[in-house]
């Protein structure tokens, strides 16, 4: 069962990774929304994420008391996430008269979106991503290896 709990924790490595990265590119996406429904600028996003231990609540342990088999849905470790946030930072005043969203001093206010920031966050995702794959494909292997000895 430990094997099936490592696949696991790798998975919701995967999903938060890629949540991660989906939530990255709707910023990227919205750098020059100057007005979303709520009629400002749009703001960053950012994901918060909550590590699972995996330590026994008192609901499993009691199952394993009983002698019951656990539910794969029980608490095996690994991340999840947590919220998806606004960064609530200012956002960008920008000169631009000819803008329809300019006030009447000709300044428009732009996301607080930054390219460079949000190019970093991807990379860290995607590297987290890529650790989770190396992971994966590990367990795969014993498991095959596994396999193979029982012939």
């Amino acid at each position: 069962m430990a094997f099936l709990s490592a696949m696991s924790v790798v998975g919701s490595g995967l999903t938060a990774q890629q949540l991660r990265l989906d939530v990255i590119s709707e910023n990227v996406t919205n750098m020059q929304t100057t007005r979303t429904e709520n009629g400002e600028p749009y703001r960053r996003k950012m994901v918060v994420f909550q590590s699972q231990d995996g330590r026994d609540n008192f609901r499993t342990a009691l199952a394993r008391a009983a002698g019951r088999s656990l539910t794969p849905n029980d608490d095996v470790g690994g991340v999840r996430v947590t919220e998806i946030v606004e960064d609530q930072s200012d956002f960008k005043q920008v000169y631009d008269p000819t803008h329809p969203d300019a006030d009447e001093n000709g300044y428009v206010m732009m996301p607080n979106v930054e390219l460079v920031k949000e190019t970093v966050d991807a990379m860290a995702a995607q590297q987290a991503y890529t650790a989770n794959v190396t992971v994966f494909n590990a367990l795969k292997g014993m498991a095959t290896s596994a396999l193979e000895i029982g012939k």
